[in-house]
């Protein structure tokens, strides 16, 4: 099983607004994921559909996948460098900004066409009260 990696270092978004779209991409098919981003108003979801796309070329390009069979196994986002700045407050004084970067790491994987992942649906029964009173009722 082979997998393709691709890295975003010093985007200038908060980690934790990159997350938000991260975590709505994690496990996703290539194509279904491209799709999401390219309809997703946060400003962070056009660097990701970039860096997603270059993945992608690298599997097409370096190891001859197709990315019909790619999906996203994982999606890490770190921190990069803080740039400290200055905003001039009352009396003199003065305050600290801190204008946080991000780093995004990619990992796509190939479907193999054996194993078919299949999300279990669990169906659960909710009683009504009518069928909790009876139950109450036999029991007695």
């Amino acid at each position: 099983m082979t997998k393709v990696t691709a890295q975003l270092n010093n985007l200038r978004i908060s980690p934790r607004k990159v997350r938000l779209v991260a975590d709505r991409v994690r496990g996703a098919q290539v194509d279904e994921a491209i799709g999401f981003l390219s309809y997703d108003l946060r400003k962070t979801a056009e660097p990701m559909q970039k860096l997603l796309k270059s993945a992608v070329a690298n599997a097409e390009n370096n190891f001859k996948l197709k990315s019909k069979n790619l999906y996203i196994e994982d999606v890490t986002v770190g921190e990069g460098p803080t740039l400290k700045r200055w905003i001039p407050r009352a009396y003199g004084r003065a305050s600290k900004i801190l204008k946080r970067t991000s780093r995004v790491r990619v990992v796509l994987a190939e479907k193999s066409a054996n194993a078919k992942t299949k999300k279990k649906s669990v169906k659960r029964k909710t009683a009504t009260k009518k069928e909790a009173n009876s139950q109450k009722k036999d029991s007695k």
